[in-house]
């Protein structure tokens, strides 16, 4: 079984996805992780990478697209989670394409809606684990608040130590990050819509319910 997850910053697809790959015993690909593989293991493609993330600029398509598929078809038997990627509307376009040269099937698109601001809210009052950014805390919400020891604030799944990401507390940080999801021209929203139209299932799930709740009605509509 091969999905992509969908889901701005802030919706939960992190967690959610990690519930689906537990299930189905599903390889969590995540985009950030495949340029991390690359560059720390010397391959060809990731030193290519390498040249245009330190100089600040994007990783061209031509370069990423490979290295997605590399890493997809390592885990072909086992089936796979894209957590990440596509992220705008000439990627999808070509992922889909590549996907279906290689002969690897998508068999469903995860969505997780969720209004603009309260992902933006949502994205400031979550705070990461440093032994699993899939352990869910954050200091709005009573069912994954963290708990508290010795004066300070820890995880609530394993109790390790929590911090927050610097671009999470800087709102034109996530207003950037949003500007590239929410844009149904080009951005992430017209890579879902592009998918929406082509005969692959699509699971859309509202991401303003409960963690279990979401988790139920994705594991629902996954046959």
């Amino acid at each position: 079984m091969n999905i992509l997850a969908f889901g701005p910053n802030g919706s939960g697809k992190g967690t959610q996805g990690a519930i689906v790959k537990e299930k189905y015993g599903l390889d969590h690909i995540e985009s950030g992780a495949i340029f991390r593989e690359h560059i720390k293991g010397g391959t060809e493609l990731g030193m290519k990478a390498k040249a245009f993330i330190e100089s600040g600029d994007l990783v061209p398509d031509e370069i990423t697209i490979p290295m997605v598929l590399e890493t997809l078809a390592k885990s072909k038997e086992k089936g796979w989670l894209l957590d990440g990627f596509p992220r705008s509307l000439a990627q999808a376009e070509a992922l889909d394409k590549a996907l279906k040269e290689s002969g690897m099937a998508l068999d469903y698109v995860m969505e997780i809606t969720l209004d603009r601001e309260i992902a933006k809210e949502r994205i400031m009052g979550r705070r990461l684990c440093a032994n699993d950014n899939n352990h869910p805390n954050h200091i709005a919400f009573d069912a994954i608040k963290p708990v508290e020891k010795d004066g300070e604030l820890v995880c609530r799944v394993c109790g390790g130590e929590l911090s927050a990401r610097a671009d999470d507390q800087d709102e034109d940080a996530i207003s950037k990050r949003h500007d590239i999801y929410y844009d149904e021209t080009t951005g992430t929203m017209a890579a879902v819509n592009y998918f929406k139209n082509t005969d692959v299932e699509i699971i859309a799930v509202d991401g303003t319910k409960g963690i279990k709740e979401i988790s139920e009605e994705i594991l629902k509509q996954i046959s």
